[in-house]
C-alpha cells in the first residue's frame, strides 16, 4: 500500500490517462470508479491497481485488502482521476477481459451496428448479458465499451459478458457459416412476437445506429428482419429500449437454466 499526494505522480497520471481510448489500446487496461464497480472488477476480472481516498481507507478497507496494488492519496487527487459527478472516492484500473471467441460462441449474440451513445451501449451490454446472451460484437463505429460512460452504463456487465470489436461483416459471414441465424432489428421488418418460437438460441441480433439503423452492408447479410410494433403516434423507441424489448422476446422460450429471482 502506498501513499501519494500529488494528482502529477506518474502512477496517478497513468490511471487518469485511461480515460482516453488510445491509451487503453496501449495499455490494455481500462478504468471503473465507485464502490460497486470496484468490488465487482475485484471479483470478476484483473485490478492492476486500486485507488483510494486515504480519508476513506478505513471504509474501504475490504475492497484493498483483495488488491495487490493499492495507492491511497487525498480525496482531490482521486476525484481528478475520476470522470463522475459525484466520486465516490476509489477507482482501478482493469484489464481487457478476454474477447469473444466467434468461433466457439454457442448463445445469442448482441451485435451493434454504430451505436454511438456511451450510454445507450453500456445499457444494451448489461441486458445482454441480464438476457443470458453469450457476448456482443461492436462495430468499430461504436461508442467504446471500456470508456468510463459506457462501463458506468453498464454497471459492470463488461467485466464478464464477453466482447468483440472489428469489422461486422467479416464476423457475421463467419457466424452465419458456424450455424447462427442473422437478425436485423428494421422498420418494416417481421414483428418480433412472430419468430419467437422458430428462431432457437443460436441467433445475433442486429442493432443499428441511433441516428440511420443498421447499415445496408449488414443488414444485406441477415437473413431475418424484424420489428417492434408502433401502435401509438410515436415514430421509434429509444435504441436502448428497443433493443431491450428485442433481446428478452427473442430469447423467450429459448434458453434454459433457473432464474436467480424466481427459482423457475
Amino acid at each position: 500500500m502506498i501513499t501519494v499526494h500529488s494528482g502529477q505522480n506518474p502512477r496517478v497520471r497513468a490511471l487518469r490517462d485511461l480515460k482516453q481510448a488510445k491509451v487503453r489500446q496501449e495499455t490494455g487496461c481500462f478504468l471503473v470508479e465507485g464502490v460497486k464497480l470496484c468490488a465487482e472488477a475485484l471479483r470478476d476480472a484483473e485490478v492492476v491497481t486500486l485507488l483510494a481516498d486515504m480519508d476513506k481507507a478505513e471504509a474501504f478497507a475490504p475492497l484493498l485488502a483483495q488488491a495487490s496494488d493499492v495507492l491511497l492519496a487525498p480525496g482531490r487527487v482521486v476525484e481528478g482521476v475520476c470522470e463522475a459527478q459525484t466520486p465516490q472516492g476509489i477507482a482501478a484500473s482493469v484489464r481487457f477481459p478476454r474477447p469473444l471467441a466467434l468461433s466457439a460462441a454457442q448463445g445469442p449474440l448482441l451485435v451493434l451496428d454504430g451505436v454511438q451513445d456511451p450510454g445507450n451501449a453500456g445499457t444494451m451490454l448489461r441486458t445482454a448479458e441480464a438476457a443470458g446472451f453469450a457476448g456482443a460484437l461492436l462495430s468499430p463505429q461504436c461508442a467504446d465499451a471500456f470508456a468510463p460512460k459506457t462501463t458506468r452504463a453498464s454497471m459492470g456487465s463488461v467485466l464478464r459478458l464477453p466482447l468483440w470489436r472489428g469489422m461486422l461483416e467479416e464476423a457475421l459471414v463467419l457466424l452465419a457459416e458456424e450455424g447462427y441465424t442473422l437478425v436485423s432489428a428494421e422498420l418494416g421488418g417481421t414483428p418480433f412476437q412472430k419468430t419467437t418460437t422458430d428462431i432457437g438460441a443460436r441467433f445475433a441480433l442486429v442493432i443499428g445506429s441511433e441516428g440511420h439503423g443498421v447499415s445496408p452492408a449488414v443488414s444485406a447479410l441477415c437473413g431475418l428482419r424484424v420489428s417492434l410494433p408502433m401502435r401509438g403516434r410515436a415514430e421509434s423507441l429509444n435504441a436502448a429500449v428497443a433493443a431491450g424489448i428485442l433481446m428478452y422476446g427473442l430469447t423467450a422460450g429459448n434458453l434454459g437454466g433457473v432464474d436467480r429471482e424466481t427459482g423457475t
